[in-house]
C-alpha cells in the first residue's frame, strides 16, 4: 500500500496560498482488493512547531479534508505529512508543503498607479522603478495585478510564464493578484518594469465594439518583499516615485491584435499619479493561471488561389503564432488569422466578424522572436504578408488555455468517434481561457452562461476544473441579485439577466464539482447565490405557480423552427423554463440537505412538489400527450422526470416517432442536445441513442468531423456538404456547447458514473454501440485512476476495469444479469455472445428502393404481405427510409426490422 498525490487545495506544493483554512486530499495505491483507508493522521508543522495534529482518525476520509488547527500566519512555509492505516493493517506517509501568502490584502502598502497620457496614445504604458540591495537577499517575492492585463520583467528577463494576468473578473468587485518568488532573478543594481495591456478591462469589448467597460485608463499595483539573509526585510510598491513610459507594444487590443515596433525607440514619457483604489476587492489567484500548453509547428505552406501565402497548423485552436525571423531594418510583417478556408481554399476570416486578429510586427535587421502579449485568437491558419521567402521553421503555434489538468481520456475502435472526442476536447482547451467563453475568435468571447452549464459535466471530466469553476462561481455570484437574478454572460458586461438554462448555471455548476470532487465548500460559498435564483424565479411567477414571463433563449439554434422567425426552436419556451425552474429548485433542495440546512430542504421540497404539479397541469393532457411534442419536450419530461410514471411510455413513443420522422435525426439546439442520448439510453432506447450518435450525415456530431473539423461547431450546418458556410453572422467553428455529448460517451458507452460525490462510490456500466468494438475510458477521480474498457467481436465479450483504493463500485456486465458489489481492484470478465457490433450495410435509414434491390427483401415481403409490392404507390415509397415509411404505418416496424436483421445476416 502506498499514499501519493497528496495535495493542498488540489495544487501540488502551492505558493502564495490564501485559503484561511485550507483542504488536503490524498490517494492511496494497492495491489491488494478492497482496500479502504481506516485510519489517518494528518500533521502540519511551522518549523520545529505543530500546528495542527489530528491524532489518530478512524476515518476513510481522504479527499478534501480541512486544516483545523493555529491560524496560519502570512508568508510562511508549511509543511504536511499524511500518514495513513489500510484495513490489511498496513501504513504509509505522504509529505507535502504549501506556503501562504497574503491573508488580508488591505495591509499591502502598495498603490494603484496609472499614467497621463493622452487618450489618442495607444502605446502600452510601461511603469519602471529602479531600486538597490546592499544586502544579500534570502528570499525575494512580487504580488502584482493590474487594471487592465500586466507582464513583469525584472533585469531584462520576464518574471513567470502566465499569460493574461490578472485574469478576467468582475473588477469593481474582485481583483485577483499573482505570487512569484523572484529570490533567483534579484542583483544588487535592479530595475523592474511592469507593462500593462487593456485587455478586458479597458479594451474594445462586446457586440458593439465598446472600449472603456470598467474604466478608461489602465493601471498597475505591486508589491516587493524582501528578505535579507540578516533576517531583516524591505517591501518596495508601487506608488508616485515610479517611472512610465510607452515601449515598443505600440498597440494591443483582444480583438483586433498587437503591434511590436522594435525599431522606432522614441518612447513617451510620462508623470505617474496614484489611483482611487479599494484593496478590498484583492484576491490571490484562485484558479490556474493562463499559459501556453502546447507548441504546435506548422503543418504545411499554402498559396491559395487568389494568391494568398498560408500557413496551416493542422488543428484550429487558441492562442498566438511565435514567428522567428531575421527580417530587414524596418521591415513590416502582418499576421492575419482565421479558422478556415472557403470552398474555393482561400483564407476566410468571415467567422472573426468584426475582430480584425492582425499581429503587426515591425524588424530591426537583428535575428527576433516576435510573439504578441496581450491578446489570443482562435485559428487554424495564418494568411502572412511582408515575408517573401517563408519557411515552416519560422512559426509556432502556441496554445493558450488555463492550465488545468488532464483526468479523462476516451478511445475507441471508430476513428470518427476518436476524431469527436479530440474535437470535444479541443473545444473545451480553446474555450477555458481563465473564463468559459462561447467561442475565442470573433467579436464576443464572452462567459455565456448556458454554454458552460450544458458542457459542465464533460468538462469535469476532461479535465480538473474545480478551481476554474471555483474562480468562475465567485464572480457570477458577485454579479447576481435577487433582484435582477443572474445574468446570461459573467462577468456580467451586457447587463442582461434571467433566462432559464442560461442562468440556471449558477445552480448547477457548484452541483456539477460537489458531484464531481466532493468539494461541499463551493456550495457553501455560493448557497445564497444558488437558492436566490430559484427565488428569483418564485417571485416572477405567475398565479399558477410557474414561470410565463421575461426573455427566454428556448433550445437554442434548435432546427425544428426556422431560424428566420427567431433562433429559440419550436419547444414551447417556457415548458424549458419551468423544466429547469423545477431542476434547480431540486438541486437546491438536495444542496440544503447536504449542508444540513433542514428547513431549507423542506421549503424547497414542497415548493417542488407544488410546481411540478402545476407543471403537469400546464404542459400534459389527462393521456400523456405533451404541449409541445418536439424532441426537447420530451426529452426534458423524460430526463428531468417531469412526466407521471404512467405516461412516460407514451412520451418515448412521440419522442422515437418524432426522431424516425426526421429520417432517424436529431432535432435539437442547446437544451436538447445535452440530454437526447441521455433520455433515450435511460428509457430503453439505447438503440435509437447509438444510431443518433453514429450518424454521419447532417445533422450530427459525426457530420462535421466528415467535413474536416477539428473543433466543435456552433452550428450543426456551419458548413453545408457544398461547402458554403452559413452567413447568419453568428457561425462559430469552436463553439464547445454540443461538445456536452461528450458526457454521454464517457458515461453510457465506457460506463463510468459516480454513484456518489466524488467517486466515493462507482457505478460500471458500459453500453454497447453498433460500429464501435473496442471502447474505453480512463479518470483521474479525486480518489485515483477509474478504468473501463470493453471488447465486443469474434464471438468474445471482454470487460477489463480498474477500481482505485478507498473506493467501492457497483459493476454491471453487458448481456448478464444482475449487480457485482465490489471493492477496489483490477477486474477482468470474458464471456461469449452472439452479439456483432460490426457496423452492418442495412438499417432503418436504408431506403425502401436499397431494399428492394435484395431477392431475399422481395420474397419476405412477398411472404409476409402478399400483393404489398403490386400496389402502384410502392414506387412512390422507394426514396423514402424505412424509419420514415412508420410515420404513416407504424405497425409495419417488426416487417421491417425482420427483414432488415436477414439481410445482414446474409452480408456476413
Amino acid at each position: 500500500m502506498k499514499i501519493y498525490d497528496l495535495r493542498t487545495e488540489y495544487r501540488k506544493s502551492p505558493f502564495g496560498l490564501s485559503v484561511r483554512q485550507p483542504r488536503f486530499s490524498w490517494k492511496i495505491r494497492s495491489d491488494e482488493k478492497n482496500v479502504m483507508q481506516t485510519i489517518c493522521r494528518i500533521r502540519v508543522m511551522d518549523g520545529e512547531n505543530c500546528v495542527w495534529d489530528t491524532g489518530m482518525r478512524e476515518s476513510s476520509d481522504s479527499v478534501l479534508i480541512p486544516y483545523e488547527g493555529m491560524p496560519l500566519k502570512d508568508e510562511t512555509l508549511y509543511r504536511v505529512k499524511a500518514t495513513v492505516w489500510d484495513n490489511y493493517g498496513r501504513a504509509d506517509s505522504a509529505e507535502t508543503s504549501f506556503e501562504t501568502g497574503i491573508f488580508d490584502p488591505r495591509t499591502f502598502h502598495a498603490r494603484m498607479i496609472t499614467h497621463d497620457f493622452p487618450a489618442e496614445e495607444t502605446s502600452c504604458p510601461v511603469f519602471y522603478r529602479e531600486f538597490y540591495t546592499e544586502k544579500p537577499v534570502k528570499k525575494a517575492v512580487v504580488y502584482a495585478t493590474a487594471l487592465g492585463v500586466y507582464e513583469m520583467s525584472l533585469n531584462g528577463e520576464r518574471i513567470g510564464a502566465d499569460r493574461m494576468t490578472p485574469g478576467w473578473t468582475s473588477y469593481h468587485k474582485r481583483l485577483q493578484y499573482q505570487e512569484y518568488d523572484i529570490t533567483s532573478q534579484i542583483r544588487q543594481d535592479n530595475r523592474i518594469e511592469i507593462t500593462a495591456g487593456n485587455g478586458w478591462y479597458k479594451g474594445i469589448f462586446g457586440f458593439d465594439l465598446k472600449p472603456d467597460r470598467y474604466g478608461d485608463r489602465v493601471g498597475v499595483f505591486a508589491e516587493l518583499h524582501i528578505t535579507y539573509e540578516d533576517g531583516t526585510r524591505e517591501v518596495i510598491a508601487t506608488d508616485r516615485d515610479w517611472g512610465v513610459r510607452t515601449g515598443e507594444i505600440r498597440y494591443s487590443e483582444i480583438y483586433m491584435g498587437e503591434t511590436i515596433d522594435t525599431v522606432t525607440t522614441d518612447y513617451r514619457t510620462g508623470n505617474v499619479s496614484v489611483m482611487e483604489f479599494d484593496k478590498s476587492v484583492l484576491t490571490a489567484q484562485e484558479n490556474e493561471p493562463v499559459r501556453i500548453t502546447e507548441r504546435i509547428p506548422a503543418k504545411d505552406l499554402i498559396v491559395t488561389p487568389k494568391g494568398e501565402r498560408l500557413v496551416d497548423f493542422g488543428q484550429n485552436l487558441t492562442g498566438l503564432v511565435e514567428v522567428k525571423i531575421r527580417g530587414g531594418k524596418g521591415q513590416k510583417i502582418v499576421i492575419h488569422h482565421a479558422e478556415t478556408l472557403d470552398k474555393d481554399g482561400n483564407f476566410y476570416p468571415e467567422t472573426l466578424r468584426s475582430a480584425k486578429s492582425e499581429d503587426t510586427y515591425i524588424c530591426n535587421g537583428e535575428e527576433q522572436i516576435f510573439l504578441p502579449h496581450f491578446t489570443f485568437h482562435g485559428f487554424r491558419y495564418i494568411k502572412v504578408d511582408g515575408i517573401e521567402e517563408m519557411k515552416p521553421e519560422m512559426f509556432t503555434a502556441c496554445v493558450m488555455h488555463s492550465d488545468m489538468e488532464q483526468t479523462g481520456t476516451f478511445s475507441c475502435s471508430n476513428k470518427k468517434v476518436n476524431q469527436l472526442q479530440s474535437n470535444i476536447s479541443w473545444g473545451m482547451r480553446d474555450n477555458f481561457l481563465d473564463i468559459p467563453t462561447d467561442c475565442p475568435q470573433r467579436d464576443e468571447r464572452l462567459g455565456w452562461m448556458g454554454d458552460a452549464q450544458v458542457f459542465s459535466w464533460t468538462a469535469s471530466y476532461l479535465r480538473n476544473t474545480a478551481l476554474f469553476f471555483t474562480k468562475w462561481m465567485r464572480d457570477v455570484s458577485a454579479d447576481s441579485s435577487l433582484e435582477q437574478g443572474v445574468p446570461h454572460v459573467v462577468p456580467d458586461i451586457l447587463e442582461q439577466y434571467s433566462s432559464s438554462a442560461w442562468s440556471d448555471a449558477a445552480v448547477i455548476i457548484p452541483w456539477v464539482v460537489y458531484q464531481t470532487y466532493g468539494d461541499k465548500r463551493i456550495l457553501e460559498e455560493n448557497w445564497k447565490c444558488m437558492h436566490e435564483w430559484v427565488d428569483y424565479i418564485t417571485n416572477h411567477c405567475e398565479e399558477n405557480g410557474l414561470w410565463m414571463s421575461g426573455f427566454q433563449y428556448g433550445d437554442w439554434l434548435a432546427l425544428d423552427k426556422e431560424e428566420s422567425a427567431d433562433r429559440t426552436g419550436a419547444t414551447d419556451k417556457y415548458m424549458i423554463a419551468n423544466a429547469y425552474y423545477l431542476y434547480v429548485t431540486d438541486l437546491v433542495k438536495q444542496t440544503a440537505e447536504v449542508l444540513g440546512f433542514e428547513d431549507e430542504a423542506e421549503k424547497y421540497a414542497h415548493l417542488y412538489e407544488k410546481t411540478l404539479a402545476a407543471f403537469r397541469k400546464e404542459y400534459y393532457t389527462e393521456t400523456g400527450r405533451i404541449v409541445s411534442e418536439t424532441q426537447t419536450g420530451c426529452i426534458l419530461s423524460l430526463y428531468f422526470n417531469l412526466a407521471r410514471e404512467k405516461d412516460r411510455g407514451r412520451i418515448l413513443k412521440t419522442l422515437l416517432t418524432n426522431i424516425e420522422n426526421h429520417k432517424n435525426h436529431l432535432a435539437t439546439g442547446f437544451v436538447g442536445t445535452p440530454y437526447i442520448c441521455h433520455a433515450l439510453s435511460e428509457n430503453g432506447a439505447h438503440d435509437m441513442a447509438s444510431t443518433l450518435f453514429m450518424r454521419e450525415d447532417y445533422p450530427s456530431w459525426l457530420y462535421a468531423v466528415n467535413m474536416g473539423a477539428t473543433t466543435i461547431w456552433e452550428r450543426w450546418n456551419s458548413i453545408r456538404p457544398d461547402g458554403i458556410f452559413d452567413e447568419s453572422g453568428m457561425n462559430s467553428l469552436n463553439h464547445y456547447a454540443y461538445g456536452s455529448i461528450g458526457d454521454w460517451m464517457y458515461r453510457k458507452i465506457a460506463g463510468i458514473n459516480q454513484l456518489e460525490p466524488g467517486y466515493k462510490k462507482i457505478l460500471i456500466r458500459p453500453m454497447f454501440v453498433k460500429g464501435i468494438e473496442e471502447a474505453g475510458a480512463e479518470l483521474e477521480s479525486p480518489y485515483g485512476k477509474i478504468v473501463s474498457r470493453y471488447s465486443c467481436k469474434d464471438g468474445k465479450i471482454q470487460i477489463h476495469v480498474e477500481i482505485p483504493a478507498n473506493t467501492t463500485a457497483v459493476i454491471v456486465l453487458p448481456e448478464k444479469e444482475g449487480e457485482i458489489e465490489t471493492g477496489s481492484g483490477v477486474y477482468e470478465y470474458e464471456y461469449d455472445t452472439a452479439t456483432s457490433l460490426k457496423a452492418e450495410r442495412f438499417s432503418m435509414d436504408s431506403t425502401f428502393g436499397e431494399i428492394l434491390q435484395q431477392p431475399l427483401a422481395v420474397q419476405m415481403f412477398n411472404q409476409m404481405v402478399p400483393g404489398m409490392l403490386d400496389n402502384p404507390m410502392i414506387q412512390f415509397a422507394k426514396q423514402m427510409t424505412l424509419s420514415e415509411m412508420l410515420g404513416a404505418a407504424p405497425e409495419a416496424r417488426p416487417m421491417y426490422e425482420a427483414v432488415v436483421a436477414a439481410l445482414n445476416r446474409q452480408e456476413n
